[in-house]
Formats: structure tokens, C-alpha cells, sequence
């Protein structure tokens, strides 16, 4: 039975989870969050005081590192060591160490085996950094979906305001861009679009013209 794969990558703040996740439900697909699972492995670095500039430990310890998917009333999971650590890996803390960490080829290795086997079994749609160009380089669809450094910032400023969390949106637009320039010049499997990836920016888009835009694309591809 033939499986299809959507990979949307991307830099961080353009929208690839929320993307993801809708196209997802409405194909009937299962939503690989790859970036929860790096967020996973940040929040485990965290919990054990280990620095995200010891290679050479984090190198020693990813062994001791499981973790899983399963979906619970229809909602992603994600568990580590076997604890739901779905809520405790949403934080910029996590996030930092996440981006600092899968710079590694031990880090990335290890998870990247999962979200293949994952792709091999059912239809899925993934997002993340490096999605068409290395995890899944014959996904069938391939998007890369962007934004501007400003409206990213803009649009992460207004979460953290409707959490209640003060921030000052410069500040957010110069991590924005320090996390770009780590994700494009790390040495392994770098932030890149594939050569065979479409381009969408969502700048000036709202969530359901870029999700309805993607879904016509794949079924272009699937009907051709």
C-alpha cells in the first residue's frame, strides 16, 4: 500500500506545526512533530544540568534517552522516558536548548530513525528544519514555508502577550534571527530549501490560505 508524505520545513516562528496540524486533520494524516521531540531531548539535557556545549556528555547520555509518540483522543503525545512531557517542552528555555542541541549528528541520528519508520507506516505530514532535504528526501510533497523576521516576531510577541508574558518584540525578532543562522550554518543536515521544495511565504497569509494552498498542491501531485 503506497504511503504518502508531506514535509514542511522552514525556519522558526513561520507557522510550520500550526500548518502541519491543519492540513493533517483534514487529510486524515498523522502530524509528526519533529520539533517536539528535539524539545523532548532539550528538556532531558535540561533536567540533568548538562550544558548544550558538552558534546562530549550529551553524546554519553542520549542512550538513556526514550522517547515516544501515541496520539490520546486524537491529540499528539509526546512522552519522555515514559512521562507526557507534552506541556513541559513549550517553553522558550526548551526551545533555546532544542535549536543549541540539534546542531549534534548523535542528537538528530538518533531521532531521525523514529520519523522515518513513522513515514514508512502511514500518511504523514512533518515539519521542521531539515525534513525534505535529509529525514525525508523522497516525501511527495515538499513546502518551504517562511515568513518575515519581523512578522514572525510579531506573531510570537502576540502568544507570549496573550499568555501574559511580558517581552519586548526586538528582543524576539534578534533570536529569530540568531536561531536562523544557526539552523542554516550548522554542519549536519543544515535549514535549507530542497532544490525540489515549493516556496510559501506566509507573511501576508492567514493560517487557512497557507493550509488550503499546501492541500492544493498535494493534490495536484496526487491526481497528475
Amino acid at each position: 500500500m503506497k504511503h504518502f508524505s508531506i514535509a514542511i520545513d522552514g525556519p522558526a516562528g513561520a507557522g510550520k506545526s500550526t500548518i502541519a496540524k491543519k492540513i493533517a486533520k483534514e487529510l486524515n494524516f498523522i502530524y509528526v512533530d519533529t520539533g517536539a521531540m528535539y524539545r523532548a531531548m532539550a528538556l532531558y539535557f535540561i533536567r540533568n544540568n548538562i550544558d548544550a556545549s558538552d558534546k562530549e556528555k550529551i553524546k554519553n547520555n542520549i542512550n538513556l534517552v526514550d522517547i515516544s509518540i501515541e496520539y490520546i483522543d486524537g491529540e499528539q503525545q509526546i512522552f519522555l522516558n515514559g512521562e507526557n512531557v507534552s506541556r513541559l517542552i513549550r517553553t522558550e528555555e526548551v526551545g533555546k536548548m532544542a535549536s543549541a542541541v540539534s546542531v549534534y549528528p548523535d542528537v538528530r541520528l538518533k531521532l531521525v530513525e523514529l520519523q522515518r519508520s513513522l513515514a514508512s507506516k502511514a500518511n504523514v505530514v512533518m515539519d521542521g528544519r531539515d525534513i525534505g532535504t535529509y529525514v525525508l528526501p523522497n516525501a511527495d510533497l515538499k513546502i518551504y514555508l517562511t515568513a518575515s523576521t519581523k512578522e514572525r516576531a510579531r506573531r510570537r510577541f502576540l502568544e507570549l502577550q496573550e499568555k501574559g508574558i511580558m517581552a519586548d518584540i526586538d528582543v524576539i525578532e534578534k533570536d529569530i534571527i540568531d536561531r536562523d543562522y544557526r539552523d542554516m550554518n550548522r554542519d549536519f543536515a543544515p535549514l535549507k530549501q530542497a532544490e525540489d521544495a515549493i516556496v510559501v511565504d506566509s507573511s501576508d497569509m492567514t493560517i487557512d490560505e497557507v493550509k488550503d494552498t499546501i492541500i492544493q498542491y498535494f493534490k495536484k501531485i496526487i491526481n497528475n
